[in-house]
């Protein structure tokens, strides 16, 4: 089943929009799976041979970096009409590690791999999840970024275990025709489950009392939680579920198929900024609560 994580509904774009000031997420990285470990370290270890001239990518002048604009908190315009979010300062961030120019401009979501396969970019850092479908057309790097199923509660239910026995019998509210909706009826088969159009108006059945509990994305959910629309009526309840299967296997940023040099570049930027943390503290700039 198709998902990307730009799936959230135009909804949940305002509401993450009205809330990305709030500040404060505890961001446990390398907790997350398929991601490179940490490293700084580029020098040879002591008696290997020394690096091939063609193992070393070679030095560029500028990357250009395509994104939207539409995507808070990933890449969004802001008040001052500035293009900003978390993808866009995560670009700069890999430039700065390549001691390169940065070059990021906004294009629609439908023409970002137009844009990338023409030559226009160098790459695409957009949210895109790594797909099946998508590789046919692109590369990627390595994933920087996964986005969870979580499960959220009213603060003054009974405490239960968030698992099929625990869950027996509970209704839960999810968006009908998602990869949550698919998630619950294969493992949560014993919960009634309260379908919607969307997963605003599943949110709202559980600040309503209308269900027991939601099952959705945990980035939109951390969003709600923390913003007006749930009315501080309800929390995170038991952990993330990362299975690839259902939630897809993370996001990365695109590259084109013709330019392999590019890739090993921005793979090696990638884990320079985590090592460094400057990508811890741009998920605590853009995300409100732990969604891990």
């Amino acid at each position: 089943m198709a998902f990307n994580v730009r799936d959230l509904g135009k909804g949940s774009v305002r509401l993450l929009a009205s809330v990305t000031v709030l500040a404060g997420l505890w961001f446990a990285f390398a907790d997350m799976p398929s991601v490179a470990a940490e490293t700084s370290d580029t020098q040879p270890s002591a008696g290997a041979p020394p690096p091939l001239a063609g193992d070393v990518p070679a030095k560029r002048v500028v990357i250009r970096f395509l994104t939207d604009s539409d995507f808070p908190p990933f890449n969004f315009y802001d008040e001052d009409g500035v293009l900003v979010g978390f993808n866009v300062d995560l670009a700069r961030a890999i430039c700065l590690e390549l001691e390169t120019s940065c070059d990021i401009k906004a294009r629609p979501w439908e023409d970002l791999f137009k844009g990338l396969t023409s030559g226009e970019a160098d790459a695409v850092i957009a949210a895109h999840r790594v797909t099946a479908d998508a590789v046919e057309v692109v590369d990627f790097t390595d994933r920087y970024f996964h986005t969870p199923g979580r499960f959220a509660g009213r603060k003054d239910s009974t405490d239960v275990e968030i698992s099929p026995a625990g869950l027996d019998g509970k209704r839960i509210a999810v968006a009908k025709g998602t990869p949550h909706e698919a998630f619950l009826k294969a493992f949560f088969r014993d919960s009634p489950l309260a379908l919607f159009e969307n997963a605003d108006l599943a949110r709202e059945a559980l600040a309503a009392g209308n269900a027991d509990y939601v099952f959705g994305d945990g980035i939109s959910l951390a969003f709600w939680l923390n913003g007006t629309l749930s009315r501080q009526c309800c929390e995170m309840k038991g952990g993330p579920y990362l299975e690839p299967k259902f939630f897809g296997d993370g996001i990365a940023i695109a590259v084109p198929k013709t330019d392999p040099e590019v890739r090993r570049l921005l793979n090696q930027a990638l884990k320079r900024v985590r090592a460094s943390g400057r990508f811890e503290e741009l998920v605590r700039r853009y995300f409100p609560v732990r969604i891990y």
